[in-house]
C-alpha cells in the first residue's frame, strides 16, 4: 500500500488518515553530509506559501516532488518529518516575528527544531544565540540549506536527544509539535520543568490542540499567549485542523 507525504499530515492510501498526533518518535542518526545535501535539494521544493509566515522560505516536500506520491519503502531515510511546517511550528514562527523583543538579544534552543522556521525566526529577529536541535540528521542539512535560503550565516545543529541531558542555560526554549506521543511528552513535561526551575527559562510551546497535547496535566501550568487562524493550505493538509496556539510554560 503506498505511503503519500503530504505536507502537513501523511497518508496511507486507502486507510484513514496518519494524523500528525500518531507519529513516532523520529530515530536519530548522523549529521550533515554533501550526499545529503544533494539529496535534499534534488527532492524537495523551495515554498514560501500556504503557511503563517510568507517572510520565511522553507525546502519542503510538497505535490510536486517525487516522493509526494512515491511508496513510502523508496525513501531512503528516516520518515521526513522534518519536510512538514508542522503548525505548532507555524505558530511560533509567527508570534516571534511579530514579537520580536521575545528572542532579540537572547540565547534560544529551538527544540525538535524539524524544518528550523522558529530558529530562522528567532535569527531574523536579532537572537544572540540560536541551537537548532532535531535527532534527525537530514532535519540538521534542511535547516542548513534554510538558513541560506533566507540569507542567514547557518544556525548551530544538534543531532542529539538532548532530553537525556542536564539542561544547558537558555534564556528561552521554544518547541512545537512535539507532544504528539504521551510518553514523550512525559519526559519534555520533566525536562522543561527543568530548565525553568534550574536557570529560569522561558518556555513557548506551538500546538494545534492534538490529544495528547489537550489532555497532559502541562495543561495546569500554560498561559495562552496567542491563536492564530490555520490558512486554507494547511487546515486541508491536516485534517481539517483550523486554528494553533502559543503557549507560555510557567511551572
Amino acid at each position: 500500500m503506498a505511503l503519500l507525504l503530504g505536507c502537513g499530515v501523511l497518508r496511507a492510501a486507502g486507510s484513514r488518515p496518519f494524523r500528525p498526533s500518531l507519529l513516532p518518535q523520529r530515530a536519530a542518526g548522523g549529521f550533515l553530509d554533501p550526499a545529503l545535501k544533494a539529496f535534499l535539494e534534488d527532492n524537495t521544493e523551495v515554498t514560501c506559501s500556504g503557511s503563517l509566515t510568507p517572510e520565511i522560505q522553507l525546502r519542503l516536500l510538497t505535490p510536486r516532488c517525487k516522493f509526494w506520491w512515491d511508496r513510502a519503502d523508496l525513501w531512503p531515510h528516516a520518515d521526513p518529518y522534518w519536510a512538514i511546517y508542522w503548525p505548532g511550528g507555524q505558530a511560533l514562527a509567527r508570534y516571534i516575528l511579530d514579537n520580536p523583543d521575545v528572542v532579540r538579544s537572547k540565547a534560544v534552543l529551538d527544540l525538535g527544531s524539524g524544518c528550523g522556521a522558529a530558529a530562522i525566526a528567532a535569527k531574523m529577529r536579532g537572537a544572540s544565540r540560536i541551537l537548532a536541535n532535531d535527532i534527525d540528521p537530514l532535519a540538521g542539512v534542511a535547516i542548513t540549506l534554510n538558513c541560506e535560503l533566507n540569507q542567514l550565516d547557518p544556525v548551530p545543529i544538534l543531532t542529539e536527544d538532548i532530553l537525556n541531558v542536564e539542561p544547558a542555560q537558555w534564556d528561552l526554549v521554544v518547541l512545537g509539535d512535539m507532544f504528539y506521543d504521551a510518553s514523550l511528552a512525559d519526559r519534555l513535561h520533566q525536562w522543561l520543568k527543568h530548565c525553568s526551575r534550574t536557570h529560569r527559562t522561558r518556555v513557548l510551546i506551538g500546538d494545534p490542540g492534538r490529544p495528547q497535547f489537550s489532555v497532559h496535566g502541562i495543561q495546569q501550568q500554560l498561559h495562552k499567549l496567542v491563536e492564530y487562524s490555520l490558512p486554507e493550505y494547511t487546515r486541508q493538509e491536516n485534517n481539517g485542523l483550523t486554528t494553533s496556539t502559543v503557549w507560555d510554560f510557567q511551572p
